[in-house]
């Protein structure tokens, strides 16, 4: 079996927070992220779920070099991410790339298509005017957009052509990593599935990988081949995306499924419990309805493989 492409392992985030007294007395640690591990194999899309301030965002910002983690270890290609050693953020970018929720706030509305595709080009290196022109065509015809709007200007596109645009800009440098923030929440309905098809092709034929930050389960199930569930900073679930939506084992997991509205705009019915014949033993930490306190590290708890691939977090009983 061949190394995974991306590999973390006990990623802690933490963040010092001023309590506001005399001489910063009050201080405290906000736990953002606690000891999460996965790894991304070539070609494969891995998403991670969870409300707002789960730490999945913090989680992507530190893969891209945005954020530098507390603790842990995060690896391309087998070589180190973070710490020394690592690469400084020209050489990252050549590895992960980013696609921003908002296509219009991630585009300068000052700039052509073409002078934000040349930019990142010319900074790696890139200086010959031919060569950055048929990388510019090339990619704009990747993305379903012609050679001939590159004069154009952000505003000049609608809300899925300039998602269009953040992904070939995202792409420009050939990454074999794309982190998806959310790409489709803020397009219209009509214009999502156009999205996440073009995504899917991009992947199939420059063999890429994807970590998606999504609260869209819909989005998830469609595009991803494993799951991993978060709440704050932990992950309570992982397995492959049948696993999550078919047989999800934790409250916490079922909670979110069950949110999902059916196409006639309803909630379904409660998911069976499937994780009760598992708990001999064992207990869950939490189920997912109570927050836990951020400013204090978890509970001790592990990640139990209920299922070939399939893991739930669980604490002795």
């Amino acid at each position: 079996m061949s190394a995974p492409l991306l590999q973390v392992d006990d990623l802690h985030v933490r963040f010092p927070i001023s309590g506001g007294g005399l001489l910063g007395a009050g201080r405290r640690t906000l736990h953002a992220v606690n000891g999460i591990s996965f790894s991304l194999a070539k070609g494969e899309c891995l998403s991670i779920v969870g409300e707002s301030g789960c730490g999945k965002s913090t989680t992507a910002l530190s893969i891209l070099g945005l954020q530098e983690p507390t603790e842990g270890a995060i690896r391309y290609r087998g070589e180190p991410l973070t710490g020394p050693g690592a690469p400084d953020r020209m050489e990252r970018a050549k590895a992960v790339q980013m696609v921003f929720q908002d296509p219009y706030a991630s585009l300068n509305p000052r700039q052509s298509v073409r002078t934000s595709l040349a930019a990142p080009l010319k900074l790696h290196g890139i200086k010959a005017a031919s060569e950055i022109e048929g990388r510019i065509e090339a990619m704009l015809k990747n993305v379903g957009l012609t050679p001939e709007q590159a004069n154009r200007y952000p505003h000049e596109f609608s809300g899925g052509q300039r998602q269009r645009i953040g992904i070939a800009r995202a792409l420009i440098l050939e990454p074999e990593i794309v982190v998806l923030d959310e790409p489709v929440s803020a397009l219209d309905v009509s214009i999502r599935a156009q999205i996440i098809n073009l995504l899917l092709d991009l992947q199939d034929k420059l063999g890429l990988s994807y970590l998606m930050i999504s609260h869209d389960l819909s989005v998830v199930e469609h595009m991803s081949d494993r799951v991993l569930v978060m709440f704050f900073g932990e992950v309570m679930e992982e397995g492959g995306w049948r696993d999550i939506f078919e047989t999800p084992a934790h409250p916490y997991t079922r909670r979110l499924i069950d949110a999902i509205p059916s196409h006639e705009g309803v909630l379904a019915p409660p998911m069976p419990d499937h994780a009760a014949p598992l708990l001999a033993g064992r207990r869950f930490v939490s189920d997912g309805a109570t927050a836990p306190d951020v400013f204090s590290a978890p509970a001790t708890s592990e990640l139990v493989e209920i299922a070939p691939q399939h893991r739930v977090r669980l604490a002795l009983a």
